[in-house]
């Protein structure tokens, strides 16, 4: 699959997950130069019906929205043999990724998280799409720390008239996340996404999920029938009111729940706010009864799509700011690897894939050069990309043979010397044909066995340049004549001269012309000038008869 190009614009690159129904891939629109994501049926399920139309229905779904935290379907197969869908590609982890990395999740960024999966479902249900597999499997989070929703595959539209257990003859969802009316085999509905958010929550809030079991139907038995333990006995440092927005959207009874995704996210926004003696007042409730039409109904009508206006701008600046704790707990944090016994070449590697900065110190030791034999950070613990992890690398044994290193650059000398903690020093440079920074000569000499640290004294080449004939050239044809001989302009002298013709040419140089020199050496010119003339006048007798 790799390397072909589908509609003559995506071109395979890479397989980057692989599941029960369907296999992804990376690939780049050759049109636009973008990378996208194309998710394949799976070859053995394709000439499976019910699989199939969840294909399509996936399809379906994704293209009644457009939201930015949904990944977004871009472009649809017109293969009828292998159907594929094309979406937006998402540089990043999924939430589940996140939780194993990290644990529990600080309260703020784990609430962040929560509030982006609530505007994507609030979009996706005014668009009348169930999604029915929430779950942190199917969250991603990009290297900006942008939150996304995927995998719409198994999604209910609103009105299709199907249920859930008549489609597979299985209960729909992950085991783990699912509703308690999904455990029974009922219809999904919007309260059964808002559920699933509300166990998401508690894996981001406690580290664990709700329910455990050795088999999936128990753990789909303690959905219907058991009370999850409360979060602030795993995680204390949560706070009562965040508790409490887990706790209702986690209700037996969907009517218990929230009534939308808009008023979980604002519960949840209110919940981070500091708590004061007053109960702060609704925006507005939602799923009021309304009142027998009357001609006051135009003004409350728009109350409430001001009130809804309002509570949205909240949430968006909300989503705005907290953005920034998502990047900083999540995204701009990984774990430290395990770089000790590594190959420094092979350890920075690692480093780099993680955003870690390098810093290196050498020890004699007995592991082999370029060994690293300790790592300042312990493995696993948390550490900040862009932070600097230290690592003591090994230079051999502390007493070696120093090694030949006449006829190489001053540059890779340095390294190669610094590898195994020998010094360099530089006491003598020489004209020499050379080129520059040779090592011409070294103390002590090849084989001499020394302590760690001790130094090398080298004397190296300082290249050697031909002084060209400047006489009579302009100082800018004199210039360019010494840039290619290897030399630099020195002080520029002048001197007066009558004769014009001469004005601004070299008179004289030093070093003499054909005088052999280092390279970049400068050269001292002397330069006519024109000879002032002074005017002269005759007295004036002012005042005289």
């Amino acid at each position: 699959m790799i390397g072909t190009i589908l509609m003559e614009r995506y071109r395979l690159e890479e397989m980057i997950g692989e599941g029960g129904m369907a296999s992804v891939y990376r690939a780049l629109d050759l049109r636009t130069g973008h990378r996208v994501a194309v998710k394949f049926l799976r070859q053995e399920l394709q000439a499976n019906p019910e699989f199939l139309d969840r294909f399509r229905r996936e399809a379906t779904a994704a293209s009644r929205m457009s939201h930015h935290n949904i990944v977004n379907l871009l472009d649809i197969g017109d293969n009828p043999n292998s159907p594929y869908l094309v979406f937006e590609f998402v540089d990043g982890k999924t939430l589940k990724d996140i939780i194993k990395e990290h644990g529990q999740l600080p309260q703020g960024t784990a609430v962040q998280i929560a509030i982006r999966i609530l505007s994507a479902l609030r979009h996706a249900h005014e668009a009348g799409v169930i999604h029915r597999d929430i779950k942190p499997q199917t969250i991603l989070v990009d290297k900006q720390g942008y939150i996304k929703v995927s995998d719409f595959g198994i999604a209910r539209m609103v009105g299709a008239h199907t249920s859930d257990m008549g489609e597979t003859q299985s209960v729909m969802g992950s085991v783990h996340y699912f509703s308690p009316e999904q455990a029974r085999g009922e219809m999904a509905t919007f309260a059964s996404d808002l559920y699933s958010v509300g166990c998401v929550l508690y894996e981001m809030l406690t580290g664990h999920v709700p329910f455990e079991g050795e088999t999936q139907v128990s753990v789909a038995m303690q959905h219907v029938q058991a009370q999850a333990q409360p979060v602030r006995s795993f995680a204390p440092e949560v706070s009562e009111p965040i508790e409490s927005v887990v706790k209702k959207a986690m209700e037996k009874v969907p009517e218990s729940r929230y009534p939308s995704a808009l008023l979980m996210a604002q519960a949840l926004h209110d919940a981070l706010l500091p708590q004061s003696d007053t109960s702060p007042v609704p925006v507005f409730e939602e799923g009021k009864k309304t009142k027998p039409r009357t001609r006051r109904r135009p003004r409350e009508s728009l109350g409430t799509k001001i009130a809804v206006s309002l509570l949205s701008l909240v949430l968006i600046a909300g989503i705005f700011t907290g953005s920034y704790f998502i990047y900083r707990d999540i995204v701009n944090t990984t774990r430290t690897p395990l770089l000790t016994g590594f190959l420094l070449s092979s350890a920075m590697r690692e480093a780099e894939r993680e955003g870690i900065i390098i810093r290196v110190a050498r020890n004699p030791s007995d592991e082999p050069v370029d060994t690293v034999i300790d790592q300042s950070i312990d493995v696993g613990q948390p550490i900040k990309r862009g932070d600097v992890l230290l690592l003591v690398v090994s230079s051999g044994h502390a007493r070696k043979p120093v090694p030949s290193v006449v006829n190489l650059d001053l540059q890779e000398v340095k390294r190669t010397l610094e590898r195994i903690s020998l010094e360099v020093l530089v006491v003598k440079e020489m004209i020499h044909s050379a080129p520059k920074g040779t090592v011409l000569f070294q103390d002590p000499s090849e084989g001499t066995v020394v302590d760690a640290g001790s130094i090398v004294q080298l004397t190296i080449s300082s290249g050697q340049a031909k002084v060209p004939q400047l006489s009579g050239f302009i100082l800018a044809e004199a210039r360019d004549a010494l840039r290619k001989a290897k030399l630099e302009i020195g002080k520029v002298e002048e001197m007066a001269i009558a004769d014009t013709s001469q004005v601004g040419r070299v008179a004289s140089q030093l070093p003499v012309a054909g005088e052999l020199v280092a390279e970049n050496s400068p050269v001292d010119l002397v330069v006519y000038i024109l000879q002032k003339t002074e005017a002269t006048e005759s007295p004036k007798n002012e005042g005289k008869p």
